[in-house]
């Protein structure tokens, strides 16, 4: 029973592994599992095993949720959704593993060394503490195949892959995985299959690239059959560096409603949040503290926090524990009034009409807000410092007409995908 305790964590993942593998669970389950309202999406014309590439799926709650939405959908429509998700679990090969244990029982016990029994254990424990919460979800909402590398796809894995959402074109964030040119499909550009971006995002007007690679990407989206952006920004780049027509949609996460994701933390029962002032602050500093502390103080609110310090190595294990989506999604619906750095979290104040400002985070992209804000004639929310909170913290957002024009351009989006889709 020690050996179960101390090593709990590392048991259950290898035990959920062979379950997700050994079972196959039907396809309404995943189209059905937060008891949102059908939308008649239509029968397609044929029906398509789908894979979607993204940015591995972890801790960042608006990369989830974007896909989350995306393979929503897509099932709704009649289709078969995948996402191909980078597996962070370190494994040893079968064939050493139990040889290296054994060694190392030996050196520890017998030799008395300083010598790490299980060292794919420990390797794993800090990833596993971190996503204890949000791997939670993942597992339960959205279907996925765990890969080491994209080289492990075959072409009879799918008829169809989708790229996106997200900044799956930021080279920043893409060269691990899947790879930069890969996020162009490189891997597949023999296969027989439909190809489709779906609010694909570079991030930042910045190029990134370089001419190689910007030269190889190319070609590779020449083969697209559909091509739509996140970014107004993005139609140009496309057009300037590859020469491709781009079509410029909502993230995913807004073809979904505020409903669809109150559904989600109803069922999870979460607690109602300890404030009515969200701060979901990314790089916090003086300026978003005192942003935090004007609002509060001249609306009388509460702060809370719905994030942890995940992304900050030198902070305690027990402090990057990432809190679970639902309570991040529970906080908008609690929320008097909303503070981020976050593009999902603009999205989400959208979503669940509620006041917001946003700090203007240069270093994750600016053209990823410049551009969501102005869809919505909501420019004025983005703020780099104190002084310009007085023009907007007392100002009503008119929520009917910004609601006017997410149903429109949810409208568009939609027959952006069944036109692509066919």
């Amino acid at each position: 029973m020690d050996f179960y305790h101390k090593n709990k964590d590392w048991i259950e993942i290898h035990v959920q592994d062979f379950l997700i593998k050994a079972t196959a669970i039907p396809e309404l389950i995943f189209a059905n599992r937060n008891n949102c309202k059908s939308t008649n999406y239509g029968v397609p014309s044929k029906r398509m095993k789908i894979g979607i590439i993204t940015l591995p799926l972890h801790t960042n709650y608006g990369g989830i949720l974007q896909n989350y939405a995306l393979q929503y959908i897509l099932q709704e429509m009649g289709h078969t959704a995948t996402t191909i998700n980078y597996n962070h679990i370190v494994k040893l090969p079968v064939l050493t593993r139990y040889p290296i244990y054994l060694k190392n029982i030996l050196q520890r016990y017998l030799l008395k060394r300083n010598v790490v029994v299980f060292p794919d254990i420990e390797a794993n424990k800090p990833w596993l503490n971190r996503t204890r919460y949000t791997a939670d979800f993942v597992n339960k909402y959205i279907k996925h195949t765990d890969i080491k590398s994209i080289d492990e796809l075959k072409p009879k894995d799918f008829s169809c892959v989708i790229v996106g959402s997200d900044q799956i074109w930021r080279r920043l964030y893409n060269q691990s995985f899947p790879g930069t040119t890969n996020s162009f499909l490189e891997f597949a550009k023999d296969w027989n299959i439909k190809r489709i971006a779906y609010a694909a995002s570079f991030g930042t007007d910045d190029w990134e690239y370089t001419e190689e690679e910007t030269r190889r990407c190319a070609e590779l989206i020449q083969k697209f059959d559909a091509i739509s952006v996140r970014e107004k920004s993005a139609v140009r780049l496309c057009k300037e560096k590859f020469n491709v027509d781009a079509v410029h949609l909502l993230d995913p996460t807004m073809l979904l409603t505020a409903d669809n994701y109150k559904n989600i933390f109803e069922a999870a029962k979460t607690p109602a949040s300890p404030g009515n002032l969200m701060c979901y602050i990314l790089d916090a500093n003086n300026d978003t503290d005192n942003i935090i502390n004007h609002i509060a103080t001249s609306k009388g609110l509460y702060p809370f926090h719905t994030n942890s310090r995940t992304e900050d190595e030198t902070a305690p294990m027990e402090e990057r524990v990432q809190p679970p989506v639902e309570n991040w999604l529970r906080g908008f619906y609690d929320a008097s009034f909303i503070v981020t750095d976050s593009f999902h979290a603009c999205v989400f104040s959208i979503l669940f009409n509620k006041p917001f400002v946003v700090y203007g985070n240069k270093e994750r992209g600016m053209a990823r807000f410049t551009s969501l804000l102005e869809m919505f004639g909501l420019e004025e929310r983005l703020i780099s410092d104190e002084k310009e909170l007085k023009c907007v913290i007392d100002k009503e957002i008119d929520w009917g007409e910004v609601n006017c024009k997410l149903n429109a351009l949810r409208e568009h989006s939609f027959e952006f995908l069944k036109k692509a889709l066919g």
